[in-house]
């Protein structure tokens, strides 16, 4: 009998991990222990958001973030947790957060590593209020920096070198989705043990869609081609799919159904909007990891006009127009003006 269907046999998290290190010929054991300290991070956040309503820690902190966007108490506590877990382990070069402006240096006092850390420590949390699930978006590249404190030019790379990257989503329960560049994982938090444990190996996105994700509040301000394109989305004439709407406004859940179920979520460039005429969505922290993701269970992720894997960083806090999911549907994407 396989050891995998022995009664009470179940794999974690840990055990997963260590089990794939094999998979790397040239691991030296950080990779795998960086991404159980992450693993750790969303315990400590899962514990304090499933609190929220009854701690202080929901609300607005008073202050913005470089975006100009309110930030919540639960961001900054979620922003803290990652930095203390991960800043002294010797594993890290550089982090960089939504949160933050600048690169995040290691301390002097620890020693640096060969991996660099990027993250949104809590997407959605403008939904945190609302009890709309919300969750950390991570990637994790190595180092193209010379031995010694990491360098902006470390976190300014493709999203092509990610090594490994994920998200953990705070909902009914809390699921950790990650791949190492072999396949998509998800784990489901065990509240009762304390542990994340295997639920889904080898997800891949269906090829029969069934939802599309866009907020349609704004559709008046994208291009004539997006709009057509959204058209033919909901249509059932010249091919079109026939879609169902579902939109949360947090990036994570929308992502997190359309690879399980099928679909495609997109937020185009809004025109006359100064801000958003590149997208309202950060590459370096939500669309580079989540494509990374996409593309690994067999999906696609686009600007319009080409892969975001391909997208050069410039700055830390880049935006860019994105359509993620089904194959099929993202092709029919690309070509259409984001602006």
């Amino acid at each position: 009998m396989a050891q995998q269907n022995m009664p009470g046999y179940v794999t974690t998290i840990e055990r997963f991990i260590l089990e794939r290190q094999g998979l790397h010929p040239e691991a030296t054991g950080d990779l795998t222990t960086l991404l159980y300290d992450i693993a750790l991070a969303g315990k400590l956040i899962q514990a304090h958001t499933s609190q929220a309503g009854l701690t202080e820690v929901i609300g607005v902190t008073g202050t913005t973030n470089v975006h100009g966007e309110a930030v919540q108490k639960l961001d900054l506590l979620a922003d803290q947790i990652i930095i203390n877990l991960t800043d002294h382990t010797g594993r890290l070069a550089v982090l960089g957060s939504e949160e933050s402006e600048e690169i995040i240096p290691i301390p002097d006092k620890y020693p640096t590593g060969k991996y660099v850390l990027l993250y949104d420590p809590l997407d959605g949390s403008s939904n945190i209020d609302h009890n709309v699930s919300v969750g950390t978006i991570f990637a994790i590249y190595r180092r193209v920096s010379e031995e010694g404190p990491g360098t902006l030019e470390d976190c300014l790379q493709k999203g092509r070198n990610i090594v490994a990257a994920g998200y953990i989503l705070f909902g009914t329960s809390t699921i950790l989705v990650y791949s190492d560049g072999h396949g998509v994982s998800s784990f489901t938090l065990d509240p009762q043990i304390g542990e994340f444990l295997l639920s889904k190996s080898n997800i891949r996105v269906p090829d029969k869609p069934k939802y599309y994700s866009a907020n349609l509040g704004y559709q008046r301000r994208w291009s004539e081609g997006v709009q057509r394109y959204n058209d033919w989305l909901t249509s059932k004439e010249n091919d079109g799919p026939n879609l169902s709407l579902r939109y949360t406004g947090s990036l994570v859940a929308d992502f997190h159904r359309n690879m399980l179920s099928g679909g495609i979520f997109y937020y185009p460039g809004e025109m006359g909007h100064p801000k958003k005429t590149q997208g309202k969505l950060r590459l370096l922290y939500e669309l580079n990891p989540l494509a990374f993701l996409s593309e690994q269970a067999g999906g696609t992720a686009s600007t319009g006009r080409g892969p975001i894997l391909d997208v050069q960083p410039t700055e830390l806090h880049q935006r860019c127009p994105v359509f993620i999911g089904n194959t099929r549907l993202v092709k029919q994407a690309v070509g259409i003006s984001p602006t």
